[in-house]
């Protein structure tokens, strides 16, 4: 088989990272675990941001790589099994916090469904090119937000124009930088499994 057809077979829609390795159930829960892993590893990247119970975290990110590389089931159950083990009192949230009553919980709750909505789009491609990464994954943060500042206005009293500039405009520009990281690491990787 030919590089350029080996390359087409390796990076055809349909597959996510994870698939390219060795399909058993053990690589499945090692994969989940080690996603929700670097998911609480990341949350503890965190920079407050004056005025706002959100601080600026690497959390989302890994949500949505995890998201991606594992696909939506494994995405889902990677964040589910984040989210589970928080609320139950590991100190992995954001700034080592746990629990559902944490402002900054609904946040969580949106890495769930972006992470399967990633998932599912990088099986359809969505994370081959440059172009197709950059919408996934702004598509991604556009749900956290849609479930996480709807969730902070509630939980803090906060009207929804308070919410969105405590928990939306503040971070505009470091989603933009995670785009980009994800733009160039992520097509990256398939051009490198497909040696």
């Amino acid at each position: 088989m030919s590089t350029a057809t080996s390359t087409a077979a390796v990076a055809r829609p349909g597959k996510v990272l994870a698939d390219l390795l060795p399909a058993s159930r053990t690589k499945d829960i090692a994969l989940v675990v080690g996603g929700a892993a670097l998911t609480g590893i990341a949350a503890q990247i965190a920079i407050p941001v004056p005025g706002s119970p959100v601080p600026v975290t690497g959390q989302t990110f890994a949500a949505l790589l995890v998201g991606t590389a594992l696909g939506a089931r494994r995405g889902f159950l990677s964040i589910a099994l984040y989210a589970l083990a928080g609320m139950a009192g590991v100190p992995w949230f954001a700034e080592g916090g746990s629990g559902a009553s944490m402002p900054s919980f609904g946040y969580v709750l949106g890495m769930l469904l972006a992470a399967t909505v990633v998932g599912a789009l990088a099986r359809r491609g969505g994370d081959r090119s440059a172009l197709r990464t950059v919408g996934t994954m702004v598509l991604g943060e556009a749900i956290i937000y849609a479930i996480g500042v709807p969730y902070l206005a509630l939980s803090t009293g906060m009207s929804p124009t308070a919410a969105i500039a405590a928990g939306l405009t503040p971070f505009l520009i470091g989603d933009a930088v995670k785009a980009a990281l994800a733009m160039g690491a992520l097509p990256t990787a398939w051009k490198l499994a497909g040696k």
